[in-house]
């Protein structure tokens, strides 16, 4: 329990304290004007505010020294109280590091009228007394600095989940606009989604790990955490995929899905969704890398229901072998049905084994995967099943 300070001529000095307080206020603002360039170029409105802080410290320091004061090296906090005169928005306008110049500057301008301020015999005393103040008042500070990052970072969280709620949801590009503009999102482009598990605990610890990351390989992000999905946005990686890589420390166990490229973040639905999707179904594919492209996960996603993995089988794979003609089709078919063996399907098909290799590689030119690599060869023979059990429009060509 604090106790009142009753030492001779303290109670001299403190009036003498309160009646000059206007004086050292404007005093210190005086020496922040000549010292701080910083300081100088502050809007009035955030100077003047400072002018109040500066009185409210003096009659926290008459405050605190009538309480005890920390004397005897007995630790006693200063009370919170002495900046909540200011707007929060001193607090985004002035970091911690001025706020700590401008105390120093305070307390020095005070240090120099202790002759002026104590009662006879208690300058050193009063002297001793500032400096545990100026200790104390430095963490008072830092205390409020601490809880506005907090609630800025809580806040930030909040409205990021909401924007990834909204790419989740396919809200339209306005609603996508707004949430992004509040979180000072500059658009970089190109854009794609991330999706893993996240690592779990604190939403905001768990952001805070991917800001982090994001800073260093210098690319824009927007978190948030869905269940115990952890859902980055990525702007202005020209890979993706090697971008997430450097990433992969804030996500948990498990796959990660990294959504197709697109141009803005308004067209980012589509790039979350299929990360959506390429994550639900990469189970299926228990040797995928970490982390897998959701595009490498056609197959699976077709298999899980996506109806845009089957479109996209069906229009680019199946109906680009259909459009491009010259056997390609019975080509792949014959050399799927044995095994894979050139000779073999040379045999069936009645050509030589150069013919067939020939066209495999047209295949592979024509769709971007390889009969010879196992993998393409899967999402091949995906493709080809959903063609022929929902076949695609075929081009037409006008008559001549």
């Amino acid at each position: 329990m604090a106790t009142k300070r009753n030492d001779a001529g303290l109670t001299a000095t403190l009036r003498r304290i309160e009646r000059s307080a206007g004086a050292l206020a404007t005093a210190s603002v005086a020496r922040m004007d000549e010292t701080l360039p910083w300081f100088r170029e502050l809007p009035a409105d955030q100077r003047s505010w400072v002018m109040v802080i500066a009185q409210a410290g003096v009659r926290s320091l008459v405050e605190w020294l009538r309480d005890g004061g920390g004397a005897n090296g007995s630790p006693q906090e200063v009370s919170d109280e002495v900046f909540a005169a200011a707007p929060r928005a001193l607090a985004r306008s002035i970091s911690l590091q001025h706020t700590v110049a401008l105390i120093k500057v305070t307390i020095d301008v005070v240090e120099a009228q202790v002759p002026h301020l104590a009662a006879t015999g208690e300058e050193s005393l009063l002297r001793e007394a500032v400096l545990r103040f100026s200790r104390e008042i430095a963490f008072a500070a830092a205390r409020v600095y601490a809880r506005a990052a907090e609630s800025r970072g809580a806040w930030d969280a909040r409205l990021q989940a909401l924007l990834v709620d909204a790419l989740l949801r396919g809200d339209s590009s306005d609603v996508l606009a707004s949430r992004a503009a509040a979180l000072g999102w500059t658009d970089a482009s190109p854009v794609s989604v991330v999706v893993g598990r996240s690592p779990g605990g604190e939403v905001t610890a768990v952001l805070q790990i991917v800001y982090r990351a994001a800073r260093r390989i210098g690319v824009e992000t927007i978190g948030g955490v869905h269940n115990d999905r952890l859902v980055v946005v990525l702007g202005g990686a020209a890979d993706p995929a090697a971008a997430t890589g450097k990433l992969l420390d804030a996500f948990g166990a498990g796959p990660v899905v990294v959504g197709p490229m697109v141009a803005s973040l308004d067209e980012a639905t589509e790039s979350a969704r299929a990360a959506l999707a390429g994550y639900r179904a990469a189970p299926a594919w228990p040797a995928a890398p970490r982390p897998v492209a959701a595009t490498d996960l056609l197959p699976e996603r077709a298999l899980a229901g996506d109806p845009e993995a089957r479109r996209r089988l069906r229009r680019d794979v199946y109906g680009t072998l259909v459009r491009a003609g010259g056997e390609l089709l019975e080509t792949l078919d014959a050399f799927f049905a044995t095994g894979a063996v050139l000779e073999a399907t040379a045999r069936v098909l009645f050509v030589h084994p150069n013919t067939v290799r020939y066209r495999l590689r047209r295949i592979g030119e024509v769709t971007g995967l390889s009969p010879f690599a196992a993998r393409d060869a899967y999402a091949l023979q995906m493709a080809l099943a959903i063609g022929r059990l929902d076949p695609p429009p075929l081009l037409r060509t006008s008559p001549d």
